[in-house]
């Protein structure tokens, strides 16, 4: 029986190393530089994809109420400040000016004979105080004749008669002085009344003008939905105004990312309407809160029902100016449009700033393509 012997050369060669370690090692690796990437961009260049475009809206409302008679402009139009949007009825509001002026007029008429009752009045107290002076002269005279018995005792009762009389006529008069003062009031336009007819002129006039609703300011108008017919109460309003001369970007970011974060920073932005090209703006202010939904007025506190393993973190809402102001803001965006950030807090110094920089440029290209 041949007996078999082993290679001695297959004997001496080296085992074969097992090519997963090697595999496993890179992929370690790999998840270390990632993870160490992830944290350093989080602390040093966040960045956030859920940006949006603000801007200063305001809801149209007249300030009076009426019927639509004439729209004068389309949706999504450009207006310029003073631009008439819409007319209300004026009819109603010309009927209360005339009315207003109608009363003004019956006001003046009112002094004007309070004035004339007034100037009636001082010349009855006149008369009055010369007639009490006539009086009381022949009733001390007809006293002092009494006293020395040429007169008798009815001549003087009756002088005592007729100066109280006149007493009485003189403060008749002046009551009736105070009485036509006090209703006449001030002096020409000074005059209560004349005032009170003046001021529901004024208002009447004013709400005349503002039948008619004028923009704000240079902007665009849009969700306009009104028609001739249609009434609209005071208040209400009737279309919504975007103003030209205010807009920024509200990006959302994780609370650990804004460790590092300070207002003045430097920001890389990219808008989804103007695909390839980053823009830079400023950090301008940190929301100081947001809403959680634990609080209820009136109530207690709500507690949040846990439907995850591990709780997603908060996001806080940062404001950032565009450089250059709004001359430099591009036409394509639109209010609420899409906006990526990353904030630099280095203000573009070092190789994490570089690194981040270089892939926001990258994603700016794929933005193309979706």
């Amino acid at each position: 029986m041949e007996i078999l012997h082993p290679d001695p050369a297959a004997a001496a060669a080296p085992a074969r190393k097992n090519p997963a370690k090697k595999i496993a090692l890179v992929v370690i690796l790999l998840l270390g530089l990632l993870m160490a990437w992830y944290v350093a961009t989080d602390r040093l260049a966040p960045y956030s994809s859920r940006g949006a475009v603000a801007a200063y809206i305001a809801q149209i409302a007249p300030r009076v109420s009426g019927q639509v008679t004439e729209v004068l402009v389309q949706d999504n139009a450009i207006v310029n400040s003073g631009e008439p949007l819409f007319r209300l009825d004026s009819r109603p509001f010309e009927i209360a000016v005339r009315q207003a002026e109608a009363n003004l007029a019956q006001a003046t008429q009112s002094i004007d004979a309070s004035s004339a009752s007034l100037v009636a009045s001082q010349a009855q107290v006149a008369q009055a105080r010369a007639n009490l002076d006539n009086i009381r002269a022949a009733a001390e005279r007809t006293l002092a004749l009494v006293e020395r018995g040429i007169s008798s005792g009815a001549q003087r009762d009756a002088a005592e008669a007729d100066l109280r009389t006149a007493e009485a006529q003189f403060s008749t008069a002046e009551a009736n002085l105070r009485s036509a003062e006090a209703q006449l009031g001030e002096p020409g336009q000074d005059n209560p009344q004349i005032q009170a007819a003046q001021f529901a002129l004024e208002q009447a006039q004013y709400d005349l003008l503002s039948t008619t609703v004028v923009a704000p300011g240079l902007g665009v108008v849009t969700n306009v939905q009104l028609t001739s017919g249609q009434y609209l109460a005071a208040g209400n309003p009737g279309l919504t105004f975007l103003d030209a001369q205010g807009a920024w970007v509200v990006a959302d970011f994780r609370e650990n990312q804004l460790a590092n974060v300070k207002p003045g920073d430097r920001v890389g932005l990219l808008f989804d309407a103007v695909p390839g090209t980053i823009f830079h703006g400023r950090l301008d202010s940190i929301s100081w809160g947001i809403d959680p939904g634990r609080a209820s007025v009136g109530g207690l506190p709500q507690n949040q029902p846990e439907t995850r393993w591990f709780e997603p973190a908060r996001r806080m809402p940062v404001r950032i100016e565009l450089e250059g102001g709004m001359d430099a803001w591009p036409v394509n965006v639109r209010a609420g449009g899409k906006v990526s950030a990353v904030i630099y807090t280095q203000d573009d110094d070092g190789p994490i700033a570089w690194i981040a920089n270089a892939m926001h440029h990258v994603q700016s290209t794929f933005s193309y393509l979706y």
